[in-house]
């Protein structure tokens, strides 16, 4: 790796040795879903990767939005960014404890605010704890950061722009969502939501990118099997969704992991989607 650039994924060997490393800044971003029965500072609490700070994804969002966890403006970030002592200096390292579903939107949603010099720990907790590595229930220390972020608008898209793309078809939506939940034959987590999809996405579940047997993420050369297997050509754009923007993230790193950077989010996601009475819904 370089002063200017760092890789997507790094491995647990790499990270044990980065530990005492004060330019590497990790973060653990696990997060659970609203049925679930605990919180992602629950399994922070009880033990994380020496140094750790915890990114509150429902926190790190819009104050203003009634949606969940939505993209805040760039002084928001930057405060939360400086409260978690990571600066634009930093190589943050991202991790979480459910197989990789939630550390890809920290990576994302810090490249969406200019950060470049941000990876995944390829396995994340379920890996590092499986090869017994140190935990801790320490307090990382923090010290004073002064975070510059630059918005860019290109990685998200709005209720609108996606409204828009029913006429135009100008974009392919793939979901990440479970197939059930994409075809209405599973209930949803948040009941306001009615069950469905977005008429003419296409749906490739996060989970089948990701190795249950080590929670890492699978080669390229699967991802990109399983985008073709999707439906998707990847020399069109591209925009991901799924409950809330979270797993969206997921099918965006397979991506970029395949040589494809140009994916945007569709922030509201299924639940600003689902919820409304104004928006068609395909089963």
């Amino acid at each position: 790796m370089t002063d200017n650039a760092v890789p997507t994924l790094v491995q647990t060997e790499w990270l044990a040795s980065q530990l005492d490393n004060p330019s590497v800044r990790i973060v653990d971003a696990t997060w659970m879903l609203p049925n679930a029965a605990r919180k992602g500072i629950e399994d922070f609490s009880a033990g994380h990767i020496p140094g750790a700070v915890f990114w509150d994804i429902d926190a790190i969002a819009d104050p203003a939005s009634s949606l969940p966890h939505m993209m805040p403006d760039e002084a928001t970030f930057e405060r939360h960014m400086n409260s978690l002592g990571i600066s634009n200096d930093h190589h943050v390292v991202v991790y979480d404890s459910v197989s990789m579903m939630t550390s890809a939107r920290v990576w994302w949603a810090l490249r969406a605010f200019g950060h470049d010099r941000v990876s995944l720990l390829d396995g994340g907790a379920v890996k590092w704890r499986a090869e017994g590595r140190a935990l801790s229930a320490d307090a990382a220390e923090i010290g004073d950061t002064s975070f510059k972020a630059g918005f860019n608008p290109a990685m998200v898209r709005s209720l609108d722009d996606v409204r828009a793309n029913l006429d135009t078809g100008a974009a392919q939506v793939l979901d990440a969502r479970s197939a059930g939940r994409f075809a209405a034959a599973e209930p949803e987590p948040r009941p306001e939501c009615r069950s469905g999809h977005i008429p003419g996405s296409l749906n490739l579940p996060f989970n089948t990118l990701i190795d249950p047997a080590t929670s890492t993420i699978r080669p390229a050369a699967e991802l990109s099997a399983s985008l073709a297997k999707a439906g998707i050509d990847c020399a069109r754009p591209v925009v991901t969704t799924c409950g809330s923007g979270i797993t969206a993230c997921v099918l965006a790193l397979a991506m970029h992991l395949t040589g494809k950077d140009d994916v945007a989010i569709y922030d509201g996601s299924w639940t600003e989607w689902g919820s409304r009475t104004d928006t068609p819904v395909a089963t």
